[in-house]
């Protein structure tokens, strides 16, 4: 599997995001080395796709068939497309405060520690539903790993489409959400004309 070693700040140096937004409390000092430069208007369009794909962590290719899966649905493709990316199930683990971050919450799921509905399931890429009951299975609910992730995650706010049990390790998807309760700083319209060229 393709992995991106580049250091996060780094990364978030160069896309413009808040370290927050992944989950880290880290703070980047240092401007990008393009400050000044004038980007064009396809840098732009690529630049919000990059920041799409590595805040979500999806390479290109699953990208690609999330856009085409939006571009299918009613409604508009960008706004699909940011609900889509926000109900993969790793994401859903990490909005719930089962992991510190979207790296860590694609970790839990990979190592069989999440079920969905009672049944185990092991795919980060897994796309959640309304109504569907997500836990940490009742073998790794005593791990002194989720303590620790439940203190440093217990302040952050969970969004009004999910309702979690902190204590119980166990929440449910109310519905899923609409672009507003998404709190992502991408700009989806850039995306869908970049891949509309």
């Amino acid at each position: 599997m393709a992995v991106n070693r580049t250091p996060v700040l780094k990364r978030c140096r160069a896309l413009g995001i808040e370290p927050a937004v992944l989950g880290y409390d880290k703070k980047s000092n240092r401007q990008p080395h393009n400050a000044g430069r004038k980007v064009s208007e396809y840098g732009l369009q690529l630049r919000e796709k990059q920041k799409a794909k590595f805040i979500y962590g999806v390479l290109e290719k699953p990208f690609r068939n999330y856009y085409d899966k939006a571009d299918m649905m009613k409604g508009m493709t960008g706004e699909n497309l940011m609900v889509l990316l926000e109900s993969r199930l790793d994401n859903v683990v990490f909005r719930m405060g089962f992991a510190r971050t979207r790296k860590e919450a694609r970790q839990v799921v990979g190592h069989k520690h999440v079920l969905v509905n009672g049944k185990q399931v092991n795919v980060p890429s897994y796309l959640v539903k309304a109504g569907d009951v997500i836990e940490i299975r009742e073998k790794s609910k005593s791990l002194n790993r989720y303590k620790e992730i439940v203190e440093v995650t217990g302040g952050r706010l969970t969004p009004d489409w999910i309702d979690v049990d902190i204590d119980a390790l166990k929440g449910t998807v109310k519905n899923l959400p609409t672009r507003e309760q998404i709190d992502v700083p991408v700009n989806e319209m850039l995306i869908v004309e970049l891949y509309s060229k």
